[in-house]
């Protein structure tokens, strides 16, 4: 009997463990081989350590039932003159519906994103000898590779490989990444500095302020590049790609390959994305949610496994400065009024980064800084 895929993670609770969970997931670590090294050695079934509980009485439901709708997508044809204010609309409706959407005529080359999603499967494609000298979960290492996060944390792990390529403030040594895909990243984040320039831009005016105001609050200076590799799986009923989660950053552009198996959280159902040639996929983090004080939504999403692969993508978060992570973000003053008082408290994206790292990737970090407490809400309204 087919078994259903949970809508999310869940945290690990010793009572329910029939078997050494932790060495098990310790002895995988070890191999640094990732789940690549699982299906080069000839795996047919899915390790206990990879398969997740099934669904419960509240889960959600796909699309199965077919609603027309679909990810927004938007043309950046024109942006900069005739076609500014359409562009601007249908950022502005997709951020509040959807919290995704699909970017046409960006300006970054074919050729370009092709490479990258080719030096990203490259890399992960090397013999293990060579790419296991990067693993690491240090998170500090500006270039390490590792399988699964959150390994520890969730009771499942993610059927999935990742590369990080960390450009702290648009800064990261040649020489720390490997020559195999070294060109392709530098040529490829070199083109994303330019789009996120564009892009905060375009978010600035789509909430009614003046197009410099993310820019000049550094909201997204620097870029995490993440390459993930989702290798063909031979039980994908048992397994995720990625447990449903929804982003730390401000901004995540995610470049796909045709693959798919992305499906974003829409109305209680879950949604394909149905990948587009040359498009890249822009999906609201919680930090926009939070600065917009919720007219920008941060949904949840997740990849499925298949068994067509190795399925390739590379996602590019966007956060403030290194200086920056430790200052204090709240709300937009403008975007507040007394019928739209504050409901999130100022943190500061270190803060909110190691709350949502105690928690694990599947468990929402938005609701930790809500302002629940009446008085301490008209404290800060009246500040």
């Amino acid at each position: 009997m087919k078994q259903t895929l949970p809508s999310h993670g869940q945290l690990i609770t010793p009572c329910d463990l029939d078997f050494d969970r932790v060495k098990e997931l310790q002895e995988f670590d070890e191999t640094r081989a990732g789940v690549k090294g699982l299906v080069d050695s000839g795996a047919t079934k899915v390790p206990r350590i990879f398969i997740h509980p099934h669904e419960n009485s509240h889960s959600l439901p796909s699309d199965a039932n077919g609603t027309n709708l679909q990810i927004p997508i938007v043309d950046l044809r024109g942006y900069r003159d005739s076609r500014r204010k359409d562009v601007i609309n249908g950022i502005r409706k997709a951020s509040e519906a959807w919290g995704f959407f699909q970017i046409i005529n960006h300006g970054i080359p074919l050729d370009v994103m092709d490479n990258m999603l080719e030096g990203v499967k490259k890399f992960h494609e090397q013999r293990v000898e060579v790419k296991k000298e990067l693993y690491s979960r240090d998170v500090e290492k500006t270039v390490r590779y590792f399988c699964s996060r959150d390994l520890f944390v969730l009771k499942a792990a993610a059927w999935k490989d990742t590369v990080v390529f960390d450009f702290q403030d648009g800064d990261l040594e040649p020489e720390a990444v490997p020559p195999i895909c070294r060109d392709a990243v530098f040529e490829y984040e070199k083109h994303i500095a330019e789009l996120k320039t564009s892009l905060a831009e375009l978010l600035s005016e789509a909430l009614g302020l003046s197009s410099d105001y993310l820019s000049g609050a550094e909201c997204m200076k620097s870029e995490t590049v993440l390459g993930h590799y989702y290798p063909a799986c031979p039980e994908p009923e048992l397994t995720l790609g990625t447990v449903s989660h929804s982003d730390l950053s401000f901004l995540t552009l995610l470049l796909q390959d045709h693959h798919g198996g992305l499906q974003v959280l829409h109305e209680s159902h879950w949604f394909d994305v149905v990948p587009v040639k040359g498009a890249l996929l822009a999906n609201i983090g919680d930090f926009i949610q939070l600065v917009t004080n919720g007219k920008f939504k941060s949904v949840e999403h997740r990849v499925l496994s298949g068994q067509v692969g190795p399925r390739i993508s590379v996602a590019c978060f966007l956060a403030p400065s290194k200086t920056g992570k430790n200052r204090p973000l709240g709300p937009i003053k403008e975007l507040l009024s007394e019928n739209n008082p504050p409901i999130y408290k100022e943190t500061s994206l270190s803060e909110y980064v190691a709350c949502a790292r105690s928690h694990g990737l599947a468990t929402s970090t938005l609701p930790h800084f809500r302002i629940s407490d009446p008085k301490w809400r008209r404290a800060v309204e009246n500040s």
